[in-house]
């Protein structure tokens, strides 16, 4: 007869197997530190401003993360192509209330659930604690402004409503209660057409916004014209010919004295003083490497008119009839050999 099965042994045969599964896990730990962790702020609360010293976001000098071998390799891999951030909701925290608090760092990344479904756990952290401060936000109707990229002034907007609710710290004055609506230069050139909607925002503090919940409808005047005409008398003409036609192919413009006809354009003053003053000739023909294979006589060519460039970006200088370019008309005429070969004069 077969003995009965001895339950204890089998009971202490599969505890030790256990132990023995969860020691060789443990000594298959590894400790990987972290730098340029990020700590971003949740705006959970309307009526809170929470910061770190007047921040919404802290990058944390290092943190070292423990876990099994496998997932410190996944989240290597991971943080190849992206930033170790943790979320901080100040609501979450048990800091409702206008004040500055101490934040334990390392109890409050312990906890984080993204970490622990990654399976690591945060042994050691630096700094150790972090500053958070609170500030009460009161709601406040605001004045529109709107500005322009480099925060000039636009003026001559129409908008509705003309104010807008939002929430401010409560010790700001008078000079402070405003919001911001920035339009780019596509922006206001749209506006100038037809109405747009713009969100307001306020700022908080250097590189902190907070925008509003309601949309501005602004409409903007259509721009006054800002260039006058202009006669630029006795133009000058320059004639471009690549190294390749240099020496062996002379210009001759049969119709130059139409050419160098005064020309009119349209720019501010600032544009038209520095065309006429730069040193550069006002036009240029420009003689292409092929027009030697289209014969004696070649198609007339638009000249091209050396506006200042900076003026040009900006549209503070155009031909008065930008389709009506003089056009030259001329002849590429070989230079003999004999020609070629004589000494320059002098």
């Amino acid at each position: 007869m077969m003995g009965k099965p001895k339950y204890g042994k089998i009971v202490i045969v599969v505890f030790i197997t256990i132990l023995i599964w969860v020691w060789t896990d443990l000594a298959l730990d590894e400790e990987w530190p972290v730098s340029n962790v990020a700590i971003n702020i949740v705006k959970s609360n309307p009526q809170l401003w929470v910061s770190f010293d007047d921040a919404s976001s802290v990058t944390i000098e290092e943190i070292v993360l423990k876990g099994p071998l496998r997932k410190i390799d996944k989240i290597k891999r991971k943080l190849e192509e992206e930033r170790l951030e943790f979320d901080f909701d100040a609501t979450k925290e048990k800091m409702n209330e206008p004040g500055s608090y101490p934040l334990p760092l390392l109890p409050f990344l312990q906890k984080d659930e993204e970490i622990k479904r990654l399976g690591l756990k945060v042994e050691e952290c630096k700094p150790e604690t972090l500053s958070v401060k609170v500030v009460k936000l009161v709601s406040r109707p605001l004045d529109v402004k709107f500005v322009d990229e480099d925060g000039n002034p636009i003026t001559g907007a129409t908008f509705d409503p003309a104010q807008v609710d939002m929430h401010v710290p409560e010790d700001w004055g008078p000079e402070k209660l405003f919001a911001e609506a920035m339009l780019t230069r596509r922006e206001i050139e749209q506006a100038r057409v037809s109405p747009i909607e713009e969100r307001p925002y306020i700022r908080l503090t250097a590189g902190q916004t907070r925008q509003a919940t309601q949309t501005v409808e602004v409409t903007l005047p259509p721009e006054p014209d800002r260039l006058s005409d202009y006669t630029i008398k006795a133009p000058t003409l320059s004639i471009a010919l690549s190294p390749a036609l240099q020496g062996r192919y002379y210009v001759d413009v049969n119709n130059l004295s139409d050419v160098l006809l005064p020309i009119v354009i349209r720019a501010t003053p600032e544009a038209e003083r520095a065309y006429r003053l730069q040193p550069l000739p006002k036009m240029t023909l420009y003689i292409l490497d092929g027009d030697t294979e289209k014969g004696v006589d070649v198609p007339p060519r638009k000249v091209v008119y050396n506006f200042p460039p900076e003026f040009v970006e900006k549209g503070e200088i155009e031909l008065k009839n930008p389709q009506q370019p003089a056009e030259a008309k001329f002849k590429l005429i070989p230079v003999s050999s004999t020609e070629a070969s004589k000494p320059p004069p002098g």
